[in-house]
């Protein structure tokens, strides 16, 4: 007895035997037409099914046309996963095309090569620039972006911003005692400038700690500035501070550029010279969403000399010259504070009688001796 396939249903067992879509289609054509692509005689497996389907039809389980051919032979449900996907793709082609920023990464290039570069933080200054900062995209400042459409917004954040060059011997000077000056100097323009202490009015112990005891004139001055700030006494000639009943940062950075460099000095000495721009965002007190900014620009001569030579104070600075340049803040005003204007303030007083400068642009020396009140070109 020949073998039964090993596809074919056990006899009595009530299964089917499982025929791929393109055998029973093929199957059916050949059965009909009788041409010769069907076998002559028949497999054993064909032989089945025929007698199945003959049975079938006896018993009336079969419909009437299902020799019309493998079209109307019901088919197996598949899943129209293809349409589907291409539904899908089409609306994502739709979304990228409307706003391609939602691919992150940015595939196709679509972003601005200089939003980008604004947003990058600059390298240390470490020469004059040449020209003033490009402006950037008039963005308002806001709360949560104080320094938005500010060049400022890619500089270096407080005290980060003031990089040491590295310390060498000067003349007599050790390398020791030149990196001395170099950390002197910072200390004074951090605590002038970026303690939260001195910035809301309080004495700024730490910086007039640095400086030469001896320089008795200058002391008493600085004093009486803080203390009795009038025309001739202005703490601001050194320091930056604001009212706290008038005005308030915007959190707790402030915005830093600049330069130290060093050199042999006379009398045996290191002469270092700093130049730094900072730039407060600000509110007024009391709850206002209102943020302007204040720069602040200084420049800063002092030099230690060799206290085995020179009767001076191991370790302490002597200032040679201190000068600044404000941008946005009132005119004529002598009481110690700077004072911010913001864009709603109505004017009043008499119009400015100075220039119009750009307080970002640190390519230009200070002209400490400008007379008039100027206006600034931007904030």
């Amino acid at each position: 007895m020949p073998d039964r396939p090993s596809d074919e249903p056990r006899p009595g067992s009530g299964e089917e035997p499982s025929i791929p879509d393109d055998v029973w289609d093929k199957f059916l054509k050949d059965t009909e037409a009788g041409i010769g692509s069907a076998p002559k005689e028949p497999s054993a497996r064909a032989r089945m099914v025929t007698e199945r389907l003959r049975q079938q039809d006896a018993r009336g389980e079969r419909p009437e046309n299902w020799r019309a051919g493998a079209a109307t032979r019901p088919e197996r449900r598949r899943r129209r996963v293809w349409p589907v996907l291409g539904v899908l793709l089409a609306a994502a082609v739709a979304v990228v095309a409307v706003k391609p920023s939602v691919i992150p990464g940015d595939p196709f290039g679509t972003k601005d090569d200089t939003s980008a570069a604004q947003a990058s933080p600059l390298p240390p200054e470490t020469a004059a620039p040449t020209a003033p900062p490009s402006s950037p995209d008039p963005d308002i400042p806001t709360l949560a972006r104080p320094f938005a459409g500010s060049p400022a917004e890619r500089w270096a954040d407080g005290a980060a911003g003031i990089v040491l060059p590295k310390a060498t011997p000067v003349g007599t000077l050790s390398k020791a005692q030149v990196e001395q000056a170099l950390q002197q100097t910072r200390t004074l323009l951090v605590d002038a400038n970026l303690n939260s202490a001195t910035l809301r009015g309080e004495r700024p112990g730490t910086a007039l700690g640095v400086i030469e005891p001896k320089q008795t004139d200058l002391l008493t001055r600085l004093d009486t500035s803080l203390s009795k700030p009038d025309e001739k006494h202005d703490p601001l000639s050194m320091f930056s501070r604001f009212d706290p009943t008038e005005i308030k940062l915007v959190g707790d950075v402030v915005k830093t550029r600049g330069r130290i460099t060093f050199k042999a000095g006379e009398q045996s000495s290191v002469a270092v010279h700093a130049d730094y721009t900072f730039v407060y965002p600000v509110v007024r007190a009391g709850g206002s969403k209102e943020v302007t900014r204040t720069i602040v620009r200084r420049i800063l001569d002092v030099q230690l000399s060799d206290p085995t030579r020179y009767q001076v104070t191991p370790g302490k600075i002597t200032i040679r010259r201190y000068d600044r340049d404000i941008g946005n803040s009132a005119c004529d005003v002598y009481d110690g504070y700077l004072h911010p204007e913001f864009t709603s303030d109505t004017p009043t007083g008499a119009a400015p009688s100075g220039p119009t400068t750009d307080p970002y642009d640190r390519s230009k020396g200070i002209d400490g001796q400008a007379k008039g009140c100027g206006t600034v070109s931007r904030v």
